[in-house]
């Protein structure tokens, strides 16, 4: 499989960014896939989690917020950033051909797909992945940036490992009851925020991996309609 490079635009002022389309041939659905605060659509983590989900029939969009299009390292303001998520979903659905559509990320790609769907539901979106939800900074946990998730109408995937220090599972673990039936937690036994593995674990990072895109998989595969 090889990715298909596009270009779409965020809006006037943010300009224009960067995605990457993998689609195999045996897709079933597509996965609009944001990138973490620190590392853009082509991080490792990005590339291997595209690449498995494509292997199950999960075709991917992955793309660039506009402040990693150009090279910086400060996060584009919030409604920048919630504005991208949209406009990805936009062009996923044009692409799609046809494909059901879910949206979500690693990290804060995640947590700015929440925000866009908890302002208003995003159109045609089935169901919201997050890969490492950041709950709070690491060393201060607490359960306010979660808060939002409560206006989110779609069913929710929350993959988390019981080593990430941004969500501490003490708190995600009732705020997911809160959620009631939209919510789903998948906890990956020894992964950290970016679910590498201990040595000590038994597992590598390369089998966590395949373990969490075999789980969005079945999930996805539930809630397609």
């Amino acid at each position: 499989m090889t990715a298909r490079e596009i270009h779409f635009e965020v809006s006037e002022k943010a300009g224009k960014v960067s995605g990457l389309l993998l689609r195999p041939d045996n897709a079933r659905s597509l996965l609009v896939l944001a990138h973490g605060a620190g590392a853009g659509m082509c991080h490792k983590f990005m590339e291997e989690m595209a690449r498995k989900l494509g292997g199950l029939g999960i075709a991917t969009l992955r793309y660039q917020f506009p402040y990693m299009e150009k090279g910086s390292k400060r996060p584009d303001p919030e409604a920048v950033l919630v504005a991208t998520v949209r406009a990805a979903v936009t062009t996923a659905a044009e692409h799609a051909r046809g494909l059901p559509l879910f949206a979500g990320g690693k990290s804060m790609g995640g947590r700015m797909t929440s925000i866009a769907a908890a302002q208003a539901p995003l159109e045609q979106i089935q169901g919201l992945v997050y890969f490492g939800f950041p709950l709070h900074a690491a060393g201060k946990p607490a359960a306010t940036r979660g808060e939002h998730l409560l206006k989110v109408s779609a069913p929710m995937l929350f993959l988390q490992g019981t080593r990430d220090t941004l969500a501490d599972l003490t708190l995600l673990k009732p705020l997911c009851r809160r959620l009631d039936n939209r919510a789903e937690l998948f906890v990956v036994d020894g992964g950290d925020h970016s679910f590498h593995m201990l040595k000590s674990s038994g597992r590598t990072d390369d089998q966590a991996l395949d373990e969490i895109a075999l789980k969005v998989s079945s999930w996805t595969t539930r809630r397609m309609s």
